[in-house]
């Protein structure tokens, strides 16, 4: 297999209360705390329709993780089989991209607040997309 490489640059950052992985739920509908994603300001146009109720896809770069994963028993639990993490949502694995359906609660200059998002305080942010309706317009 060819070895490539590429860059994904921030375009931002997670401010939230969670600070160890130990208080992260496992997905947001789990209790994840509403959070801030504070945005660079070379990315404020990209940001400037976001709205209070806009639903998003954060997508996110999980720096924390365990990159040479690529078994994992899914949620921890004994009871589950071995399974390769391409078939989980795992935080650990080669290519720690989170992936994050959020709601928009509040937009502050490069500040956008965004309901249950379980990733931790400092995790960069690599980009954002819209969620879209059945009937896709966009």
């Amino acid at each position: 297999m060819a070895e490539s490489r590429y860059e994904v640059i921030p375009v931002g950052w997670v401010k939230s209360p969670l600070t160890e992985m130990a208080q992260a739920p496992r997905q947001a509908d789990e209790g994840a705390p509403p959070a801030w994603l504070v945005f660079e300001a070379d990315v404020s146009d990209a940001i400037r329709d976001l709205r209070p109720g806009t639903e998003i896809v954060v997508l996110t770069w999980l720096d924390r993780a365990d990159r040479t994963v690529l078994l994992t028993i899914p949620r921890s639990d004994p009871r589950n089989p071995m399974t390769g993490v391409f078939s989980t949502r795992s935080p650990d694995r080669p290519n720690p991209v989170g992936l994050h359906r959020v709601r928009v609660i509040a937009v502050d200059g490069l500040r956008v607040q965004v309901d249950h998002l379980e990733a931790l305080d400092g995790t960069p942010v690599i980009d954002v997309k819209a969620v879209l309706d059945e009937i896709a317009d966009r």
